[in-house]
């Protein structure tokens, strides 16, 4: 498959451009871009500008704000946004729980959530790992026990990304502990976190940063009708979510304007006679990862095309595992710039440069990418045995 664009598709891709240039806030592009944090407001902004223009979740079905885009239309949506460093629509909304209602939901459960998910009057988190339960999801032990019409959930969640910002939980939950497998008698839930007996705690990271929290369920009461798709059916629509999410956490975008930036700072970097960027061994370094990179893009393109009518295409675990150890690696390329400067992460009034304090800091975040929606040995796991037929 080649990239290279039809008149038409070209076009697009001019229109997509200028808007993402002009129509989202250049103070909020321009903070994202070099890695600060972005606040709620930040994100919400964001999120609401794509949607009242049509761009927030054109995944979607077309009855739900979805667009009859083509996957070459797709793939440039994304990654012009990601080139013009826009923040992208809120994915626990737009990649996660939204395809997921829109596939498995009931009608009512449809009216009632796809619309405020999509303008983002409802911000959702993921309840899925646990502490005994990250990357063997199917281990999970929060129980919710059916009581007439309501569910009773108890139990606890780890590493909720944002749940202190969030409105509502989709959550995995066990509704069969007499089930054969692991994997059966699990179902998901949607329910407000500021329901009776919701305990959210943050969790600081290494970063320094609360991005992350532990979320404890204490004889919650849930509404039935708030159950997606079929009672003890969970596993099969989490596949499906989480499928969307490695493909999304690919970040070819992402990492293409991480080593723009590096290349940036690299030839303003002295190193000898010369620029650490005219250095023929840090050059070629770069290269590799823009080959790499490129590699991935083609990949990425070929997964987007062949996946349809809801079923997880197994590729996306290709696109997670490769997609974050690149991202990684630009990461890696920043702090290495840095140098010495990237230290006082610890010591802020130090003068050296924002970015290269940020480089620490970023780089440590970035570990979490070969963990998060599913780690890279679950990902070769899944390459093995479902593209492999190992």
């Amino acid at each position: 498959m080649k990239l290279s664009l039809s008149p038409d598709d070209a076009a697009f891709r001019d229109e997509l451009r200028k808007f993402y240039r002009t129509e989202i806030p250049e103070d909020i592009r321009a903070r994202f871009r070099v890695g600060q944090a972005l606040t709620r407001d930040d994100i919400v902004t964001t999120h609401k500008i794509l949607n009242d223009h049509g761009l927030a979740v054109p995944n979607w079905p077309v009855a739900w704000g979805g667009k009859d885009w083509t996957p070459m239309q797709r793939h440039i949506w994304q990654d012009e946004m990601q080139l013009a460093s826009v923040p992208e629509p809120l994915t626990f909304n737009a990649q996660m729980i939204g395809p997921v209602i829109a596939h498995f939901g009931s009608q009512e459960l449809k009216e009632r959530f796809l619309p405020p998910t999509a303008a983002l009057d409802i911000w959702w988190c993921q309840g899925f790992s646990e502490p005994d339960a990250g990357s063997d999801l199917a281990s999970l032990r929060t129980t919710a026990i059916r009581d007439g019409d309501s569910y009773l959930v108890n139990g606890q969640k780890t590493w909720t990304t944002l749940a202190q910002y969030a409105d509502w939980i989709f959550c995995l939950v066990r509704t069969d502990a007499s089930a054969s497998k692991k994997q059966s008698g699990i179902s998901l839930l949607l329910f407000d976190v500021k329901s009776p007996g919701v305990t959210i705690r943050p969790i600081k990271l290494i970063d320094g940063g609360y991005e992350v929290n532990e979320v404890f369920f204490e004889n919650v009461r849930v509404p039935a009708d708030q159950l997606v798709g079929a009672e003890n059916m969970g596993w099969t629509y989490a596949k499906f979510l989480l499928g969307n999410e490695r493909t999304g956490i690919t970040g070819v975008g992402r990492t293409k304007v991480k080593i723009g930036i590096a290349k940036q700072y690299a030839a303003a970097t002295r190193s000898g006679d010369g620029t650490l960027l005219a250095d023929p061994v840090f050059a070629a370094r770069i290269a590799e990862l823009e080959n790499e990179l490129l590699a991935l893009e083609l990949t990425q393109l070929r997964v987007v095309s062949n996946s349809a009518d809801g079923k997880p295409n197994p590729a996306s675990s290709v696109l997670k595992l490769r997609g974050s150890e690149l991202q990684q690696a630009a990461t890696e390329l920043l702090l290495d710039i840095a140098g010495p400067d990237a230290i006082p992460v610890a010591a802020p009034d130090i003068a050296s440069p924002g970015w290269a304090q940020r480089s620490g800091p970023g780089y440590l975040n970035y570990r979490k990418t070969t963990i998060y929606g599913g780690s890279s040995e679950v990902q070769r796991t899944i390459i093995a045995s479902t593209i492999l037929g190992l």
